[in-house]
């Protein structure tokens, strides 16, 4: 294993549940009102005036915002908050998100201001937040004032990460009936070592990955979960009640928390197994898999529920965070070509879990002679990317 200098750092992100009394429940629920509000009356006079700039916009709305009843900082937070997201609306409509210019879809994004919701997450920076992890208490500003010891529930890793690592600011959320701080931490990418060979990594939906040394992390029971609560939002959706949808919101945080939970178990395991062997990880680049790929509809439905790019974004922070070097290769024919002789032939595919090359006769599990084409086209990638380094 390599030594040299840390490099950038990973941005990560720590959440920790406050645990407020009444009152200050109350008080942070208003704070959250007020500062969107805020945001949304500085989106309005953003977009009727056509003042998007950050530095602009300040000029133009700073007094309002403190007029309504914000302090300094939680203003122009709201202002910021406010121009970022007409920056990122500029960039989706740019890269085609909201259809065609002159689409009813695109015409009406372009024709509304910006809105947010009573309860959007709200930053907060170390002015108007301070942290005592060691007493696992908070000081937050609200509309009803400053309000101290407020204590949050967090595991000793996480209180370690944020003694060391936090960084800049903190976003409260309300959510599931709770208030929740989400704190940045930077923490230091380790060096990284010059790999031997790599773990070529799968994602399916049958199996939802498998690597090139033969490890497979079926997708049973995450599909019979998924088809369980798709049926049962079925139902919900079908009656329409106030209670029904108030189950369809607990059902939709459940199922991406479960989503979450195993995409961090199977990345931890891809990782940790990589470092194990001292190999590098090459993943199929799947930008775009969703409008790419031709499924039936059981598949389609499957596809779409799914969250490959948190799975494939798990994998990077992990190994990145231990050293591990990733390589993201190109995905076509991956499941078509021979890991054997190359030979590239759909007839190569005779069922879903089968791989047998027309050519040269070599058989095995599909899914494991796609990671291992992914492995190899790994290993060139990082050849080719390091002699060029090198010549350099």
């Amino acid at each position: 294993m390599g030594t040299g200098c840390y490099g950038a750092g990973v941005k990560l992100v720590v959440q920790v549940k406050l645990l407020p009394d009444a009152a200050t429940e109350a008080a942070l629920r208003e704070t959250l009102k007020l500062c969107n509000q805020a945001a949304g009356h500085a989106s309005r006079r953003a977009f009727a005036t056509g003042v998007k700039d950050r530095t602009a916009l300040q000029r133009l709305v700073y007094g309002e915002l403190k007029a309504m009843g914000l302090s300094a900082q939680p203003a122009i937070h709201c202002i910021r908050k406010a121009a970022g997201a007409y920056a990122t609306l500029a960039q989706n409509l740019k890269a085609g998100n909201y259809g065609p210019v002159g689409s009813w879809r695109r015409t009406q994004v372009e024709n509304t201001p910006v809105r947010f919701r009573k309860d959007a997450a709200q930053p907060f920076d170390d002015r108007s937040l301070s942290w005592r992890i060691d007493a696992r208490t908070v000081s937050i500003w609200t509309v009803r004032g400053r309000r101290k010891g407020i204590g949050f529930a967090c595991s000793p890793e996480q209180a370690k990460m944020l003694a060391a690592h936090r960084r800049g600011e903190s976003d409260l959320v309300w959510r599931g009936g709770c208030f929740y701080l989400y704190a940045t931490c930077d923490v230091p990418q380790a060096p990284e070592y010059v790999p031997d060979g790599f773990c070529g990594v799968d994602l399916g939906i049958v199996n939802i990955a498998t690597t090139s040394g033969g490890t497979v992390h079926s997708g049973r029971r995450i599909n019979q979960v998924r088809h369980r609560n798709r049926r049962l939002r079925a139902r919900l959706q079908g009656k329409g009640t106030k209670s029904a949808k108030r189950l369809l919101r607990k059902l939709s945080g459940r199922e991406a928390r479960f989503v979450a939970d195993t995409n961090h178990r199977i990345s931890k395991q891809v990782v940790t197994e990589a470092q194990r062997t001292a190999q590098g990880i090459a993943l199929e680049d799947l930008g775009g898999i969703r409008a790419r790929v031709r499924l039936r509809k059981p598949q389609r439905v499957a596809l779409h529920s799914w969250s490959f790019a948190q799975l494939g974004a798990f994998i990077a922070y992990k190994a990145m965070r231990a050293g591990v070097p990733v390589v993201f290769v190109d995905p076509r024919h991956t499941s078509q070509g021979c890991s054997a002789c190359g030979h590239i032939h759909k007839q190569n595919r005779p069922a879903q879990a089968t791989f047998a090359c027309t050519s040269c006769g070599f058989a095995e599990h599909a899914d494991v002679n796609a990671a291992r084409n992914i492995a190899a086209r790994g290993a060139a990638g990082w050849a080719v990317s390091h002699a060029a380094d090198d010549a350099a």
